[in-house]
């Protein structure tokens, strides 16, 4: 669920195999970063966790999982249709066909590291574990497909991968812990009422209001980061929308693609920041490719925000 490793990791594998290929480097990582925003949708997303936190647990992370399926793929599908589109207009050279048997081969590969989100979503939705509880068993899994079956690291690695982990959920928590207090202390002073009335003084009309909310979420998304932005905004934003009778897991979506878009926007958009320090290109070139691919998140933010059935139907399908 993170599109800052996403960029980083595959960023610096497909981006030189692609420019190595063929393609210019600029549409190369703009392809890369828009990209990575799918790994905030497509489940398990850390993010779903965290808004379920924020929400005070009464957002179903199961639901919020599965609600992130068809909005995932969407983007998925829409991107890669901007790319066909501009590949077949700009010309850009065709890629190689994979022989069955060599792609049976890394499928079958890659079914080790995969049973991790089949352990996590299968957990989740049978009712077998909790989500912490199927979270340690994936990490117990993973820990022994990387260690036993993959190899990636020696078992001298062990110590700095345990210290980035321990580092890395210290910063979590204590962005959660003051996320709490703060959330407390803005019910205390009643301000989640005040911003539910200053929007609908601003218009009745729910569409409108979500209008409003997507363009503020656009706005801070491109001046802070994902994961404080989700604490923070989620106890203010969350009364006005289910008072306009929005589904919270509805609004969680929404909540994802809005700030997802704004890791890739420039002044502060650490995914973008990512993929030209990955790509060694100046900020202005990525930003001026990443241009139509822009567009294109945008047509998807708004079909998933006035669109609910594309984030709740597979939720209620399976009666979550």
């Amino acid at each position: 669920g993170s599109s800052v490793a996403d960029t980083a990791s595959i960023g610096s594998v497909l981006i030189p195999e692609m420019e190595k290929k063929g393609y210019p480097r600029p549409f190369a990582t703009a392809v890369t970063v828009s990209g990575s925003v799918q790994a905030i949708l497509i489940p398990p997303s850390h993010n779903a966790v965290l808004y379920s936190l924020a929400a005070g647990g009464t957002v179903s992370i199961a639901a919020l999982f599965m609600a992130g399926v068809l909005p995932g793929l969407l983007l998925g599908l829409t991107l890669a249709g901007l790319c066909l589109f501009t590949a077949r207009r700009e010309g850009y050279p065709k890629g190689e066909v994979i022989p069955m048997k060599q792609a049976l081969k890394i499928c079958a590969e890659a079914m080790w590291g995969l049973m991790t989100m089949v352990i996590i979503l299968g957990g989740i939705l049978s009712g077998v574990f909790t989500a912490n509880e199927s979270a340690s068993i994936a990490v117990v899994w993973a820990f022994f497909v990387t260690m036993f079956i993959y190899r990636d690291y020696k078992w001298r690695d062990l110590p700095k991968l345990v210290h980035r982990t321990v580092k890395t959920v210290t910063v979590v928590m204590i962005l959660i812990g003051f996320a709490a207090a703060f959330g407390y202390l803005m019910t205390m002073m009643m301000i989640p009422m005040k911003v539910t009335t200053f929007l609908t003084s601003m218009s009745d009309n729910k569409y409108v209001i979500l209008a409003l909310i997507n363009i503020m979420l656009l706005l801070l998304g491109c001046l802070m980061d994902m994961s404080p932005l989700i604490l923070i905004l989620t106890p203010i934003l969350l009364p006005v929308v289910k008072m306009l009778g929005v589904d919270p897991v509805h609004f969680g979506m929404i909540m994802m693609v809005n700030l997802g878009i704004g890791l890739i926007t420039p002044p502060v958009g650490t995914v973008l920041f990512t993929g030209a320090a990955v790509a060694k290109l100046p900020l202005g070139i990525v930003t001026k490719a990443m241009v139509p691919f822009f567009t294109a998140l945008f047509v998807v933010l708004l079909m998933i925000t006035y669109i609910p059935a594309i984030s709740l139907w597979l939720p209620r399908a399976m009666g979550l």
